[in-house]
């Protein structure tokens, strides 16, 4: 283990139970936002992943970068840390943050759909 993970642990298990959630989300954002895949350019329609009854808001961004594979991560990041913000700081429920999410990505493919 490098000195910058154990330093990363340290502070970790320095953090109150709510702030480890709180980090704990935002990594799994980040880790849901690398690059996965280079053929993005593969795909012209959004694949049919159906919403789940419940639903986390990381778990939202997942799906939705999954259904929508065409679009560029990096382009939607701002947006998307925007909303995940939202919930995880501001206490907005998770449905309305994915109900935006949701128009976030439509969005964003209809543009890239159009040309722009």
């Amino acid at each position: 283990m490098s000195p910058r993970e154990k330093a990363l642990i340290e502070r970790y298990r320095a953090l109150s139970p709510e702030d480890r959630r709180t980090l704990e989300t935002f990594a799994e954002f980040l880790a849901a936002r690398s690059p996965q895949s280079p053929s993005r350019e593969a795909y012209t329609e959004p694949l049919p992943i159906p919403r789940p009854e419940k639903e986390t808001v990381v778990r939202a961004i997942q799906r939705l970068r999954a259904t929508y594979p065409m679009l560029d991560p990096r382009v939607l990041f701002h947006e998307t840390s925007v909303c995940l913000s939202r919930h995880v700081l501001h206490g907005q429920p998770a449905e309305a943050v994915i109900d935006e999410l949701e128009a976030v990505f439509l969005r964003h493919y209809q543009r890239m759909k159009a040309g722009g």
